[in-house]
């Protein structure tokens, strides 16, 4: 009587690899791209730019750009379209929290904060080369139109303004994703992003109304997105009281803020995300 064969144990066909980041980042490339909203919201960031970029460039002359960058007909367009990226950051976390998808997501990927350094980056990457094409497209356009102006701002530095305020925008997008992890509700969220850019300047303006809060009131005008975009972008007289800190330049100032709140927002969503529940 022969003995039975030895049983080996099933060997999947599929390679085994240890997740890491890329496996991360691939999974919300597809959620960002497959999402009519997200892929809504970044088409309309990229049209309103062009859109109102183009306008404002058949509404100039030559002349005007001795003064100002060649990349300026881009920051109007920022200036609506920055909503934009604010919404989609905020899209970003809520939307999975709203529909309960997080709880696949986690479940797939357990290490929480993998998945949240994928978020960023995925949407930092996008939103940034999204907004710095845009712009691009809008200052070159307006070089072939009104490239006959006799000086104004090098063409090298107008660049340099325009990736800066592109950068800038995409900080305040990724603050929003920061947001959007620390309140999951999209409606909240949005609320409190439009509430950081919007207040400021209105509130700014009451204060300055009584002596008491004058000078409140023209931190709040020096110190807002909208300021601190025109600023970044490289306009003169940006603002009503041109901000300025330790002697820096506004547009650094402003940088080293947005730097600073977007910093602190992202490290209390690493905190809140891994200490909560789903």
């Amino acid at each position: 009587m022969t003995a039975a064969p030895k049983t080996t144990g099933y060997s999947s066909p599929l390679p085994d690899t240890r997740p890491h980041l890329g496996h991360a980042m691939a999974s919300e490339w597809t959620k960002l791209k497959s999402v009519r909203s997200t892929v809504g919201t970044l088409a309309s960031l990229v049209v309103v730019v062009i859109g109102v970029g183009f306008l404002f460039i058949t509404q100039t002359r030559s002349d005007n750009y001795v003064a100002m960058p060649f990349t300026a007909p881009a920051l109007f367009g920022l200036l609506v379209g920055q909503l934009s990226v604010m919404t989609l950051g905020v899209l970003m976390m809520s939307s999975e929290y709203g529909t309960g998808l997080i709880r696949t997501t986690f479940t797939a990927a357990p290490d929480r904060y993998r998945v949240l350094t994928a978020k960023y980056l995925v949407f930092g990457i996008t939103t940034f080369l999204a907004t710095a094409g845009s712009v691009y497209l809008v200052g070159l356009a307006t070089m072939l139109v009104h490239g006959d102006a006799a000086a104004g701002p090098h063409p090298g530095v107008a660049w340099l303004y325009a990736l800066a305020g592109s950068f800038y925008v995409t900080l305040l997008g990724v603050l929003a994703v920061a947001v959007g992890a620390l309140v999951r509700h999209a409606a909240g969220a949005i609320a409190v992003m439009l509430g950081v850019v919007t207040l400021p300047p209105l509130i700014g303006g009451i204060l300055t109304v009584w002596e008491a809060s004058a000078g409140a009131g023209r931190v709040l005008l020096g110190y807002n997105a909208p300021v601190a975009l025109m600023q970044v972008f490289g306009m003169p007289d940006a603002g009503a009281n041109p901000a300025s800190l330790a002697g820096l330049p506004g547009n650094v100032t402003h940088m080293a803020v947005i730097l600073l709140v977007t910093a602190a927002a992202v490290a209390g969503s690493y905190v809140m995300t891994g200490r909560r529940d789903l």
